[in-house]
């Protein structure tokens, strides 16, 4: 067995520790590129949203290098990621191409049902067994997520440019020989040492900006321009509203961003009062908790034809005119291109520091009257 899965942010990472812990050989894709997007483009139905395309892609180029076992995740609601894994099986079904594909659906009866999508991995594993390894596996992935929460505030302050991009490469090396709990926990100190030791220049006043939307694009760097390694060598403080481990933990409580699910759909209740699949209730949300917390600014992140987002798109301006927040949306398809986004940033940017500028002035204003 040669099991492969789609790549999205730090996905390899666990899955392949999952893969080592069940003793099965993990085929990861290539790294996302203009072949893989060409491939998904060209199998992909025309109007699907681009986060379908890639994986399709993915999955090709991982068969072309010998996988024969697909992982995929299930889903649920009003959006069309929960059909994903059935029309990525039909297509590659009819390219010809042998394979079984495991679909992971999400633990909505039991924690025994949802271990035991995993039985066809480790059918000697009991689930007793299967729970401690995908509870290690999850543990590992968190905590990387705690260290890339670092990355994104340390960033900001960095002195020479890239310096943290090279530490957070070493702090990638060192989890990835971590096995047991002590060795998990070491390669976090150590990785916090790592960023630590980053030059910083702790003046700076940096522009906060939130980043929103749809999972796959936020979390996946090739897909969205690695925008922010982009705003923090900039000098711009970066959060953004989903990390991995949160995204995929079922309890809603998503301890490495700090705020529940339930907190986020409170904070949104006035906009958008009910869920409308994927993630759109909880874009709205956040974009109110970043106004609450005093972010200059909020860039929204979403494929193209992507329902949810759509949905709260349309609710911006009704935010933007109570709560003064800008927002900028970027749709993301693959004729987007790097210069266009680069240019909308670079213009966003301005706006958020005349914005700045424009409140300091009104301050001093106010005082000397």
């Amino acid at each position: 067995m040669k099991v492969t899965f789609p790549l999205m942010g730090t996905i390899e990472l666990l899955i392949t520790d999952l893969c080592r812990r069940l003793d099965v050989e993990a085929v990861p894709p290539p790294p996302i590129s203009t072949k893989t997007v060409r491939l998904g483009v060209q199998y992909g139905p025309e109007f699907a949203c681009l986060p379908l395309k890639i994986t399709i892609g993915n999955f090709i180029e991982a068969m072309e290098n010998g996988a024969d076992t697909l992982i995929m995740a299930g889903g649920t609601g009003p959006c069309r990621f929960g059909y994903y894994a059935e029309v990525q099986k039909k297509i590659l079904k009819d390219l010809g191409h042998k394979f079984e594909m495991i679909i992971v659906e999400p633990p909505l009866s039991s924690i025994r049902d949802f271990v035991g999508q995993f039985k066809f991995m480790a059918p000697h594993k009991s689930t007793w067994e299967l729970w401690e390894i995908i509870r290690a596996c999850y543990y590992k992935g968190k905590t990387l997520d705690e260290v890339q929460k670092k990355v994104l505030e340390v960033r900001a302050y960095e002195k020479n440019i890239g310096e943290t991009s090279k530490a957070y490469k070493k702090c990638q090396r060192l989890f990835e020989n971590a096995f047991t709990s002590s060795q998990i926990d070491s390669a976090k100190k150590d990785s916090f040492t790592l960023l630590d030791q980053v030059a910083k220049d702790e003046t700076r006043s940096p522009l906060k900006v939130g980043i929103v939307g749809e999972f796959y694009v936020v979390l996946e760097p090739f897909i969205n321009f690695d925008i922010e390694e982009f705003l923090g060598t900039r000098g711009i403080y970066v959060h953004r509203s989903v990390y991995l481990t949160d995204w995929i933990g079922p309890s809603g409580e998503n301890p490495v961003l700090g705020l529940s699910d339930k907190e986020v759909a409170k904070a949104a209740q006035p906009y958008l009062s009910h869920f409308v699949g994927g993630e759109g209730q909880a874009t709205v949300g956040h974009i109110v908790k970043f106004v609450e917390e005093g972010f200059d600014g909020v860039i929204h992140l979403f494929p193209f034809t992507c329902m949810p987002e759509t949905i709260a798109k349309s609710i911006f301006p009704k935010i933007t005119k109570d709560l003064g927040i800008p927002i900028l949306s970027l749709v993301i398809d693959e004729q987007t291109g790097k210069a266009g986004v680069v240019t909308r940033l670079e213009a966003f940017i301005d706006l958020l520091y005349s914005k700045r500028k424009q409140k300091m002035n009104s301050r001093v204003m106010s005082h000397s009257s």
